[in-house]
């Protein structure tokens, strides 16, 4: 790899040409320049990656050169030395563009962990100009795929956001992909590097997910054979998204509020608590105003973690974008299962957008690896997609076969227990794919036919 180019401006001869001697024993090719307008001078013909330049200078001084290095296109890195250190010097350094400050004599061990973390900053900085360029030129955007307007309003958002510390919420229905844009959101942050980790929590069975979170002590209760790291520690410095929050217990939701508000972690059967420095993004296929007025949602919590919201639309909201998903799709899940399926059909594509999708990406997602799976050529054809695709949909008309019919003075609960055991019905009580049609998480149908009770064979069975 091609050494860094580092630029140091000092109008001390004796000064500048020693550092730069040492700057380049480090391995980074150097070039020095005599105050702020020759440095800008040499900025333009050498394009240097980052520039040191001292503070006092004749007719341009540092905070100035530091300025209009900020203002250029290529991002440049700005360090500033001063033989003045306080508090002040650092606050005006910042506010002129400057990555870091050093004080003189400078500290030649802190000048080599500034520029070490300074060149890893700038990788990051040019990796980001490639993402929003993806977004400009192919509708890919981080994880995530689209060229309609729907997804352009998203990754404008997202490319907002993700600089931030702001606590994310995520909603929009199953399956539309908001693990993706969270992980974008991390990728485009200044937590890139550090850990990402993603719990469901509907996915955790109640006794286990205050553990699974906070972590534990051993011997905190019954099985706990050893200390635990919660998803809080391991996410340390990065992202934690907790996805379907909505499910999360009321208590766990009361200690969640804590750490938030704290930003201190507790291991059950732990009396001390630890710093955490992690963002959260939480996830919900719920109307998050609903959950809250439901008691689904403690209302202080969802006010700390909505500070900026982000609805992913239902595919079916934006299918002028199915070609560039199917394409992304495929080329991930022939790297994955070692095939080169390299197109779809017109007629598939043609009932790819006939179809409503309920399951939306995901659901797309699934119906492409079964046919890359089966496709014995390179082309997916309708004979690859699943058997009696597209003939159910929860959006069936009374006309069809498993269409549910409702008459006036039936209740809302009534109606979705019909639309449930109906589903279930046509899914030969397949309860994964159930749930993906009806816009649910498995977690919530297993709780709705447990208040069914023992009617749900019966009713899945004749019909409801």
């Amino acid at each position: 790899m091609t050494p860094e180019k580092i630029l140091i401006v000092d109008d001390e001869e004796n000064e500048r040409a020693g550092l730069a001697e040492l700057v380049s024993s480090w391995g980074y090719r150097t070039e020095v320049a005599s105050d702020g307008l020759d440095g800008l001078d040499k900025v333009s013909s050498w394009n240097p990656a980052i520039v040191i330049t001292d503070l006092k200078m004749p007719r341009m001084d540092g905070l100035e050169l530091l300025r209009r290095l900020a203002e250029l296109p290529a991002p440049v890195i700005g360090i500033l030395m001063t033989a003045q250190g306080s508090g002040e010097v650092g606050f005006q350094a910042g506010h002129a563009g400057a990555y870091d400050y050093i004080e003189k004599p400078i500290n030649f061990t802190r000048l080599k962990a500034i520029l070490r973390n300074a060149t890893t900053h700038r990788s990051d900085q040019i990796e980001k100009e490639i993402l929003k360029e993806q977004l400009k030129n192919k509708g890919v955007f981080g994880h995530m795929v689209g060229s309609s307007k729907k997804m352009r309003e998203i990754f404008h958002l997202v490319e907002m956001v993700a600089p931030s510390s702001a606590s994310v919420l995520i909603t929009g229905e199953s399956g539309t992909g908001k693990e993706m844009v969270s992980r974008t959101i991390h990728d485009l942050s200044p937590r890139k590097g550090k850990p990402f980790v993603a719990i469901n929590c509907a996915a955790i069975p109640e006794t286990l997910i205050e553990s699974e979170i906070f972590g534990h002590e051993k011997g905190a209760f019954t099985g706990a054979m050893e200390r635990r790291a919660g998803c809080f520690e391991l996410a340390e410095g990065g992202t934690l998204l907790l996805d379907e929050i909505g499910e999360m217990p009321a208590g766990t939701q009361a200690k969640l509020l804590r750490v938030l508000e704290d930003r201190k972690v507790r291991r059950l059967g732990s009396k001390a608590e630890n710093s955490v420095d992690v963002r959260v993004i939480a996830a919900t296929n719920k109307v998050p105003e609903d959950a809250v007025a439901k008691g689904e949602l403690r209302q202080d919590l969802f006010y700390r973690l909505n500070v900026f919201n982000l609805h992913l639309p239902p595919l079916r909201d934006h299918k002028e974008d199915l070609e560039e998903l199917c394409k992304y799709l495929m080329s991930e899940l022939n790297a994955r299962h070692g095939r080169n399926v390299s197109l779809v059909s017109e007629a598939v594509m043609t009932a790819f957008r006939n179809y409503s999708w309920p399951g939306n990406v995901r659901e797309l997602r699934n119906t492409l690896e079964r046919a890359i799976i089966v496709c014995e050529g390179s082309i997916v054809e309708q004979r690859h997609l699943p058997p009696g695709f597209g003939q159910v949909t929860p959006r069936a008309s009374v006309q069809e076969p498993n269409a549910v019919r409702v008459g006036v003075g039936t209740t809302v609960e009534e109606a979705e227990r019909l639309l449930i055991l109906k589903t279930l019905e046509a899914t030969s009580n397949n309860k994964t794919r159930a749930a993906e049609i009806l816009g649910i998480n498995l977690k919530t149908l297993h709780n709705k036919l447990k208040e069914y009770g023992q009617a749900v064979a019966a009713d899945a069975t004749n019909g409801g």
